[in-house]
């Protein structure tokens, strides 16, 4: 290894390489609703089914999650672009994402997001802090879309895009 090179500088390299699906992960608490589009997430179990999703501490979704409950993921189509623009550069802080988009509450208010090819929602069951990110873990107990997956949104397909807060 090149004695300039730092071993974080490799790993940025490495996790730059990897592609992952990209998120929008929305919530609610008393009459507040946020949403943000999100890089760091996985399944983390598979019996019982768990999913970790990992929220920037600097943005509005993550100050109202630690205060919810619940949480919906939504995976984005390779045709959902303007809503990941929506999620991921506009602050909740400064606009109602929720206006600019079609959604429906499910069953405890949390928002889902029409015409996304998939989501799941559930419970948060554990929460962990991992730096800048805290990761929320979800327990799904409701879903929809399983067999309308096709190719997803990822990290690559919105590298140009403004965060509404910085990393």
């Amino acid at each position: 290894m090149d004695p300039d090179v730092q071993p974080t500088d490799e790993f940025a390299r490495i996790a730059a390489a990897s592609d992952s699906p990209m998120f929008i992960v929305t919530t609610c608490h008393d009459e507040e609703r946020a949403g943000c589009l999100v890089g760091f997430g996985c399944q983390a179990s598979i019996a019982p089914a768990r999913f970790l999703v990992c929220l920037s501490d600097k943005n509005r979704t993550f100050r109202l999650a630690r205060h919810a409950s619940r949480l919906a993921v939504h995976l984005l189509g390779t045709d959902q672009y303007r809503l990941a623009r929506l999620f991921g550069s506009c602050t909740g802080d400064e606009v109602d994402k929720f206006g600019a988009c079609s959604w429906r509450p499910d069953a405890h208010g949390v928002p889902i997001l029409a015409g996304v090819p998939a989501w799941f929602a559930g419970p948060i069951t554990a929460v962990t802090g991992f730096g800048d990110h805290t990761g929320f873990v979800v327990t799904p107990d409701s879903a929809a879309g399983a067999d309308r997956i096709a190719p997803l949104l990822t990290m690559h397909d919105v590298l140009g895009l403004d965060p509404g807060h910085p990393a």
